[in-house]
């Protein structure tokens, strides 16, 4: 039997992966306007900003849903 390919495009990309790219591609000041959280607003990091979307699951799915949507980007 073959293995079907995840359609899911974060399938195997770990949360630390998405902020270091969203992160390295926008920068903290347009990411926090992108997604206005606490933790990409004030002292912003990449550690502080992943134990605060660890543990906030409709702040992690806003931070998911802008790298998917930003995945064409990211690839250049």
């Amino acid at each position: 039997m073959e293995k079907q390919a995840s359609k899911d495009p974060l399938h195997g990309i770990t949360l630390q992966k998405i902020v270091e790219s969203l992160v390295e591609y926008y920068g903290f000041d347009t990411l926090s306007e992108l997604i206005p959280i606490k933790c990409f607003l004030s002292n912003p990091s990449v550690k502080s900003s992943l134990t605060f979307l660890r543990k906030t699951d409709w702040a992690r799915k806003k931070v998911e849903d802008l790298y998917i949507k930003s995945l064409p980007k990211l690839a250049k």
